[in-house]
């Protein structure tokens, strides 16, 4: 009986249930899409990585945490012995030396532009070995046969628009090495989306790593022994030194390595999802609210026959477990749509991922349902609970719902107590000396500002909206005067809607806030600390002194400055010890180029022998200038040094360590320095900078690698890294602000059923339709005006505090982002009049006679 009546009802609803519905599929078809996206991706690396990983890998020694930093130009390697000792071990059909580096890129010649991938995915070289279990197999003409013919992945091949017998020229820290496509080779299950090209193997070892070595040595077994056991003969062959991996192991690296860059993106939608999933909890609460308020007299004939409290409760709620059911079965269809989505946006930026193996995982179902289900009945409860109250006698007589005196005097108590609590948190994170300890605080002081926010907002309601809707009447005589009347009669109904758009809208203004503070900062700092002109980054090769002599020659180039980096282990004068990153730099650094602020000392020193620190390693280790401080650069590589400098937080150099190059090179000899990545160059006096830029883009053009950037184009970089992730921010958070669009929609259009009789009354005593629509579309434009206000205020309180948290991490410069703030809250006014577009049109159609007889 019960499931009878609430199927009746919903269905007798079913155009009112729209909406919510939409908002829980959505919810459901993002969470559901990022999942099978997820699911796909990683099963399909899995195949690639199960299909073609040999038995056993011996691969080159595990640097040791201090020799990490080298990022030295020269790969480690095996030496070739090791592959006939490999192969000589029983079980063993067959061991190839395998050559593969990261450090070279290709170039077309022709056009002198990169051949791959510029981001993302790497461009890999090796030699071509034939294995039982190849990634590639050969589609179009042979494998290297010398010293000049070169095999090109298809998916390269393709997009570079190369083929057989086209040029291409492998660059790297040998210098440049021109060679002929003698084949294309195809993937045999999917290109993970870098750049492949194989060359011989005595040309890979000359060219690739200008020795006779191989980078790993790749066993493959006959069937007559396990891995674990080839493993174990493979060790004590060769001794505990190398590193030797069974496939399984193998196959765990590598996915942990894809999974770790595909997790940023899948926790980021995820986030999202349940964020609009929260949105739309308001949108249901109101859908129930507004459906009990109209069924009032229903639910007492209810009571009046026998129906209890408790089978009331339950016929709402099994609606919403209905809706739930339904959005959540939709959402998951539709997540696969989204799915699909995401693939063809991973395989436009070069990841190979096939649309028609989608992986749906019990994890799909569980979690889409989870959400949809749940999040139905947790907003449908408390409609549920104010129906189940509702006494059969007030119902018949008054068609209202219990007066809740009493409960709006705890939620307004409570809503305030939550408020200044999140509050006072922020202010604590603003003023923390720890960037950790702030964050803790800011995290907190969001959410409980946010849920302090949703609590009290029909106190807010009430009094913003008599502010926002008090012009309205003098500029649109009784519509206004209506509309402002209309928003404010039931406050908790329009704090829920507002409160929907209020959180979409906060997350824009907060992350609006950050980013412009992080590009002032950035920009700041640069006009405040860097003399150079011209900023050259290598890529993903090393610079080489060929490229430095190029910049030298330039007309216009008064010197050029480069910087090395380390990963130094330092000994403290307590006896401690702690890893910390260290640039070596010549005179011109410190001298010419950059001009940091410091805490203490002078950075003079640095040339004469001392350490350059920054203030939090030295607030943290407790050290001071003229503290002596042991320095191991790995190797055995040690000199001790006194500290001289000590740069202030939150500047350019606040959290670097610097020593002087040829301090650095008394102890760490040439052929065990890292390379150049980064250099600089300084214009000479009078010149012309942008025609000195433009000498220099001439002059490295054969270096296609190379980023050539002069102050201002460095600044607009920065920027541009930054707002990338801004607009990912934006798309994301236009999926909650859709929900909550959808919920405006729901509740004008709910609340003009609501009113019917009413506005048949007010269209007899001479309100005409285009009175009646402006005023529905007033009413509609003040809630998004008061969910925008009531969201940039948090969103500035979030932002500032943000800022505030991280001011001694480069976020020195707090900006507040008046454009955004200004679109936003315009948005919000094109939001209510996009919102009231429909229950308008409906309202101003409606039989005047018909509506003043609706009961």
């Amino acid at each position: 009986m019960l499931l009878k009546t609430s199927l009746r009802s919903f269905f007798a609803h079913k155009g009112r249930m729209a909406l919510s519905l939409i908002a829980v599929v959505l919810s459901v078809a993002f969470v559901s899409g990022t999942l099978v996206f997820s699911n796909t991706a990683t099963s399909t690396f899995d195949k690639l990585f199960a299909a073609t990983a040999s038995d056993v890998s011996v691969q080159p020694p595990k640097p040791d945490d201090d020799e990490e930093q080298q990022a030295a130009a020269k790969p480690p390697t095996v030496p070739v012995a090791l592959a006939q000792q490999i192969a000589g071990l029983p079980g063993v059909k067959t061991a190839v030396g395998q050559v593969m580096v990261h450090n070279a890129i290709l170039v077309d010649p022709a056009t002198n532009k990169l051949v791959g991938p510029t981001q993302g995915a790497p461009t890999l070289l090796g030699n071509w070995t034939d294995t039982p279990r190849n990634a590639l197999h050969i589609t179009s003409g042979h494998a290297p046969q010398g010293p000049g013919e070169l095999v090109l992945d298809a998916d390269t091949a393709k997009k570079a628009k190369l083929g057989l017998g086209d040029h291409v020229r492998v660059d790297n820290s040998g210098g440049k090495h021109d060679f002929t496509i003698a084949g294309i080779a195809t993937f045999t299950t999917t290109n993970p989306g870098a750049a492949l090209a194989f060359l011989d193997t005595d040309t890979a070892q000359r060219v690739l790593l200008g020795e006779q070595a191989y980078t790993s040595v790749e066993a493959f077994g006959d069937g007559s022994r396990g891995n674990d056991q080839l493993k174990a003969d493979a060790v004590a062959k060769v001794g505990a030194g190398y590193q030797v991996k069974t496939a399984a192991e193998q196959k765990d690296e590598n996915t942990k390595q894809v999974g770790s860059g595909l997790d940023f993106m899948k926790y980021a939608m995820l986030g999202f999802a349940f964020v609009s999933a929260i949105v739309g909890a308001f949108l249901i609460v109101n859908t129930f609210s507004m459906l009990v308020a109209q069924r009032t007299r229903e639910i007492g004939l209810l009571r009046a026959i026998g129906g209890s409290r408790r089978q009331v409760n339950r016929s709402v709620l099994v609606e919403a477990l209905i809706l739930g059911v339904l959005g959540s079965t939709i959402g998951v269809g539709a997540g696969l749509g989204v799915a699909v989505g995401l693939i063809k946006l991973m395989n436009a930026i070069g990841m190979d991922l096939n649309a028609a193996d989608l992986q749906i995982g019990p994890d799909v179902f569980v979690a889409g349902y989870s959400l949809g289900i749940v999040v139905t009945l947790v907003a449908a409860f408390f409609p549920a609970r104010r129906a189940s109250r509702i006494s059969p006698m007030a119902a018949l007589r008054d068609h209202g719902t219990p007066a809740e005196g009493r409960a709006n005097v705890i939620r307004t108590v409570v809503g305030l107590l939550l408020t200044a609590g999140g509050a006072a948190l922020l202010v604590l994170g603003a003023g923390a000396d720890k960037a950790a300890t702030g964050g803790q605080y800011l995290g907190l002081g969001v959410v409980l500002t946010l849920v302090g926010f949703v609590v009290i907002g029909p106190l807010l309601a009430s009094a913003l909206i008599r502010v926002l809707g008090a012009v309205l009447p003098a500029l649109f005589g009784p519509s206004g005067k209506l509309a402002q009347r209309n928003a404010m009669r039931n406050p908790r109904r329009t704090g829920a809607t507002a409160a929907a758009l209020m959180i979409g809208l906060a997350l824009v203004i907060a992350s609006s806030v950050f980013s412009s503070s992080a590009v002032t900062s950035a920009s700041a700092q640069i006009d405040r600390s860097v003399g150079v002109d011209f900023i050259i980054q290598g890529g993903r090769t090393e610079v080489t002194p060929e490229m430095q002599d190029i910049v030298r020659r330039t007309p216009g180039i008064d010197h050029v400055t480069t910087q090395k980096f380390f990963t130094a282990k330092l000994q403290l004068p307590d006896g401690g010890k702690a890893k910390n990153d260290l640039t070596a730099v010549p005179p011109t650094f410190f001298g010419s180029d950059f001009h940091p602020s410091l805490d203490a000392g002078s950075v003079d020193s640095i040339e004469r022998g001392s350490l350059g620190i920054g203030a939090a390693f030295a607030k943290d280790h407790n050290l001071k200038v003229g503290d002596q401080v042991g320095v191991d650069y790995g190797k055995g590589r040690t000199q001790t040094l006194p500290v001289g400098a000590v740069f202030k937080k939150g500047e350019l150099f606040g959290d670097g360590s610097f020593v002087a190059m040829d301090t650095m090179a008394k102890v760490v000899p040439a052929a065990e320095q890292p390379p150049v990545w980064t250099f600089f160059a300084k214009a000479s006096a009078g010149t012309d900078v942008a025609k000195t830029l433009t000498a220099l883009e001439d002059g490295l053009k054969q270096f296609p690698q190379l980023s050539i950037k002069d102050q201002a184009g460095y600044k607009e970089m920065v920027q541009s890294q930054i707002d990338t992730l801004l607009y990912l921010i934006y798309g994301l958070v236009a999926l909650s602000i859709t929900v909550a669009v959808l919920g405006v929609v729901n509740t004008l259009a709910l609340s003009v059923v609501e009113r019917t009789r009413e506005i048949g009354l007010l269209r007899a005593i001479g309100l005409s339709r285009r009175q009646l629509r402006r005023m529905i579309r007033l009413e509609s434009v003040v809630i998004a005006l008061f969910g925008a206000v009531l969201g940039t205020g948090l969103g500035l309180a979030w932002g500032v505090t943000a800022q505030r948290v991280l001011r001694d991490q480069g976020l020195g410069t707090l900006s507040v982002p008046a454009g955004t703030i200004g679109v936003t809250l315009a948005a919000s006014v094109v939001i209510g009049l996009f919102a009231a577009l429909i229950p308008a049109f409906r309202a101003g159609r409606m039989n005047v006679l018909a509506a003043i007889a609706t009961d």
